[in-house]
């Protein structure tokens, strides 16, 4: 019996603290019923002609550097590579939108983005072959290591932002993630976490329609992904991944948003996966070809090809020069990635502690006794091969 229920007790309606009540408007921060374009619309005659440009050249850039990234993982100069072909819009817009000082928190899939960051190819896939740690240095580039847990770094990128704006640091911090990462505990913390801190975090979520094999309808019964901000308290945006035009935009207003100190946004970006999920994957058991053709007429380089040149600003020459550009990239990573690297087993000691432990130390002596004395590691001589 509550105190309510005790015979003579007076009527009594609670009413919620004020803790309880919303703290926000939800209404702002709903996205818009359909994806936002920019190509092929009204809004592409506002578009700055040098940044179409610049993005088309990335787009063929980026093309070709998932192409030859394929290629080398079937000469067995990479172990494995998720490719980004079909999302190469988000990939460019993603690290163009950002200023030097920012960081860009990439998940596997994202190696484009760190190359059209400035990241030099052959090192955005070195963890991909197989060869030491991330391959770069993350503080120089500004870009965190490469992802493969689904949206671990996430909360790592709320994390780096909230310390930035704790310290007086003008600096965002752009996550990428998958539509299979929403499913994740990583990403409702994160998300969480930036809101209520009003951390200067953008999460650019890639809708490529599968995680792996499941589809997103088996993931989620939301709207749109977009939707899932408002539960946080931040905006959601929806566009239309594969116009390189309209993700650039949003991202750009996103970051601006940060900047100011007006806290998170999640931007959904709907775009389609054209090859399998890694070269390990056979996407014909879970999609069939018409539905991959389909999407070959949105293609992300095509939709702006059309746009440039309907304004007069790309031609056949030109096109040919960006394309011999890409070329000379590819060149320039498949004779790199065809050379043998260089490997120093003492390597294996590095950047495991701040300083070596007594047992590491140890079994750094023992290593370097060995390699100097001229035997295999473990003590095994050619003899003992034998």
């Amino acid at each position: 019996m509550t105190v309510q229920e005790l015979p003579g007790a007076p009527a009594h309606r609670p009413t919620p603290p004020p803790a309880w009540k919303p703290l926000t408007d939800p209404a702002p921060l709903l996205p818009d019923p359909e994806p936002y374009r920019v190509l092929g619309t009204d809004a592409a005659a506002d578009a700055d002609p040098e940044l179409l440009l610049r993005l088309y050249a990335e787009l063929v850039r980026g093309r070709r550097y998932n192409a030859q990234a394929t290629a080398l993982t079937k000469q067995g100069r990479l172990a494995v590579y998720p490719s980004s072909t079909g999302q190469e819009a988000c990939e460019v817009a993603a690290a163009l939108v950002l200023e030097e000082r920012d960081w860009l928190f990439p998940s596997y899939r994202d190696t484009l983005a760190a190359v059209a960051r400035g990241l030099d190819p052959v090192e955005a896939l070195t963890l991909l072959r197989g060869d030491r740690h991330t391959g770069y240095d993350p503080r120089e580039h500004r870009i965190a290591p490469l992802c493969t847990p689904l949206a671990t770094q996430l909360p790592h990128a709320v994390g780096l932002a909230h310390a930035a704006r704790l310290k007086g640091d003008d600096v965002v911090a752009l996550a990428m993630v998958g539509d299979g990462g929403t499913s994740e505990g990583d990403f409702h913390e994160a998300l969480n976490f930036a809101a209520v801190w009003r951390a200067p975090v953008v999460f650019l979520v890639q809708n490529n329609g599968f995680a792996i094999s499941v589809p997103l309808a088996k993931q989620t019964a939301a709207p749109s992904l977009a939707h899932k901000a408002v539960g946080y308290g931040m905006p959601g945006r929806l566009v239309d991944g594969n116009d390189a035009a309209a993700v650039h935009e949003v991202l750009a207003e996103a970051v601006a948003r940060a900047r100011r100190g007006e806290g998170p946004t999640l931007v959904e970006a709907v775009t389609y996966r054209m090859d399998a999920h890694t070269n390990a994957d056979d996407a014909t058991r879970y999609r069939g070809d018409a539905e991959v053709e389909v999407w070959r007429e949105h293609d992300p380089i095509l939709l702006l090809e059309r746009e440039l040149t309907g304004r007069g600003l790309l031609d056949e020459e030109a096109v040919g020069t960006v394309r011999e550009a890409a070329e000379r990239m590819a060149a320039g990573l498949r004779d790199q990635m065809n050379a043998d690297p260089v490997l120093d087993p003492m390597d294996l000691f590095s950047h495991v502690f701040e300083e070596q432990t007594g047992q590491l130390r140890e079994q750094a002596a023992m290593l370097r006794d060995e390699l100097e004395a001229g035997q295999e590691p473990h003590g095994g001589g050619a003899e003992d091969a034998r």
